[in-house]
């Protein structure tokens, strides 16, 4: 039976060569490894347990360790497990501190973290120190010293780490990254994203109540309410920007030939927490006290190094439709998201007059969802949690640079701090650190071939 050390030495020899080749874009390839990757799930709640059903559905991985502080979802795991006819993982979760137990283990090569925030870099820190093939879920980091910790663990360890942001592998999303990649929209000038999503049944609830009308957090919540609710008390920042800025930094080469410059950040007054707590709860709930210090809207403007600006919004507060508020803006044309419109000059049907993008959407469909797309059906996420483990799992055995690495998860997350100084200081612009210590500007874009994945 191969050891882990032959599995490195393989993975390492395989990732020199296939560095070089068009069709491991994107964590895709046809090269296989003949072993398994031995993986470990860190954090098996809502998210871990869905990329713990994608890894069941691989013949390539089998899972040798999981661990959870929540008796509960270990026992959902295991079942999932055990349905699925594979064998019994060692389990770990007696403490807070007994992941790095799982991560002691030779039967281990890679990790999938997906824990509270709060989790993410020192879990993520303590795994590349590991020698373990590092998945870490969004957001990566909390802290300009946190994002600095991913990158120079990296560096120090050589272990790569890959940012598991699905957005990234949307059908659509990829559709119009093709389309900026083949200059449909000339060149690239300005982009909107963000995270718009009404989470305030997400955020007080306690698991008692009907559902979208609980008000607890805490220790009285459930699932997220337990932790993400706090950061919307303590913190006025953008703390989820990666689903929105994700894919912008794919279409204008963030960390490869352009970087992210500088930020500015505002928020608006707080008022939708309080006041669902209120209409569900009552004024004389205790939560009806607590002060949420997060503005219901913050936007922030980032310039890059090649003079694209990006607007970013944080919107989870109140009442409205989902929508990461996609817009990608170039010299011939541009793409919304919201109506699905697309116009091209010259090429749209009438002058001056959007386009259904349906069609072009079709056109430029990404060879990635053309030989995958039926795998990824049930997947999660409309698919593209399919495509997300897909690169993680072949970028690591392969042991070669993930689509998304230590890199882009500093540069990603980091907008959280400078939005949060930059908002405390009446929209003050903030640098942005370079991560890559001036690589970016040798580093090469991804390549796309359209043929060949």
């Amino acid at each position: 039976m191969s050891t882990r050390r032959s599995f490195i030495k393989k993975s390492a020899i395989a990732g020199v060569g296939l560095a070089t080749l068009p069709n491991v874009t994107f964590g895709i390839s046809n090269f296989r490894l003949e072993e398994k990757l031995k993986l470990g799930f860190i954090g098996v709640g809502l998210r871990g347990t869905n990329h713990l059903d994608n890894a069941l559905q691989r013949k390539d991985v089998v899972i040798t360790a999981i661990c959870d502080i929540d008796p509960n979802r270990i026992s959902i795991a295991l079942e999932k497990i055990s349905k699925k006819g594979r064998k019994k993982p060692m389990i770990f979760g007696s403490d807070d501190n007994d992941y790095k137990n799982l991560l002691e283990l030779k039967d281990v090569d890679a990790v999938i973290i997906s824990t509270p925030w709060l989790w993410h870099t020192r879990m993520a820190k303590d795994a590349m120190l590991a020698g373990k093939y590092t998945g870490l879920e969004v957001s990566a980091a909390n802290t300009i010293e946190e994002c600095w910790d991913l990158v120079n663990t990296h560096e120090q360890t050589g272990t790569h780490l890959m940012l598991l942001e699905n957005v990234n592998y949307r059908r659509d999303v990829l559709a119009v990254l093709n389309m900026v990649k083949q200059n449909v929209f000339g060149e690239m000038v300005h982009f909107r994203c963000g995270y718009q999503h009404d989470l305030r049944f997400v955020m007080l609830n306690d698991g008692k109540t009907a559902y979208g009308k609980g008000v607890e957090f805490g220790d009285k919540g459930i699932s997220e309410s337990v932790w993400r609710t706090q950061h919307s008390v303590l913190r006025n920042a953008d703390v989820y920007p990666t689903h929105g800025v994700g894919p912008i930094a794919a279409m204008c080469d963030i960390n490869r030939g352009n970087r992210f410059v500088s930020l500015t950040s505002h928020a608006t007054k707080s008022r939708g927490m309080h006041n669902y707590i209120i209409e569900n709860g009552g004024r004389n709930h205790p939560n009806a006290k607590v002060n949420f210090k997060m503005g219901d809207v913050i936007t922030s403007t980032i310039e890059t190094a090649n003079g694209e600006t990006i607007i970013v919004t944080h919107d989870v507060h109140l009442p409205r439709p989902y929508s990461l508020g996609f817009r990608v803006q170039g010299t011939k044309g541009l793409w919304e998201k919201d109506g699905d419109r697309i116009y091209i000059e010259g090429q749209s049907e009438k002058p001056h007059r959007w386009d259904d993008s349906k069609e072009w959407l079709r056109k430029y469909d990404h060879p990635l969802w053309k030989k995958y797309g039926e795998h990824a059906t049930g997947s999660g996420h409309g698919g593209m949690d399919f495509f997300v483990l897909h690169a993680f799992v072949e970028s690591a055995k392969q042991n070669i640079v993930p689509p998304m690495d230590a890199y882009d998860a500093a540069a990603w997350s980091a907008i959280t701090p400078l939005s949060e100084l930059s908002i405390e200081n009446n929209g003050e612009p903030q640098d942005f650190p370079d991560f890559t210590r001036g690589m970016w500007v040798k580093k090469k874009p991804y390549k796309w071939i359209k043929d060949s994945y």
